[in-house]
């Protein structure tokens, strides 16, 4: 997979990030692929995840397949 180009990313945090600092930050900018950084580094590094194991790891997480988290 080529790495993208996140310097024009768009970054969303989840309205459920009301946690105490543990958030991530996704970007919808990319097709086939979900960028995934940390809200509290956003000038850290991103990790990025084909799109359809991101869906995955979003319905299990819904789920409850990890606990609570």
């Amino acid at each position: 997979m080529t790495r993208p180009d996140l310097s024009r990313a768009t970054w969303f945090k989840s309205s459920h990030s009301d946690n105490g600092g543990s958030c991530v930050e996704v970007s919808p900018d990319f097709p086939n692929v979900v960028p995934v950084r940390d809200s509290k580094d956003p000038n850290g590094p991103a990790l990025v995840f084909p799109a359809d194991a991101w869906q995955s790891f979003v319905a299990a997480t819904a789920g409850g397949e990890f606990g609570d988290i």
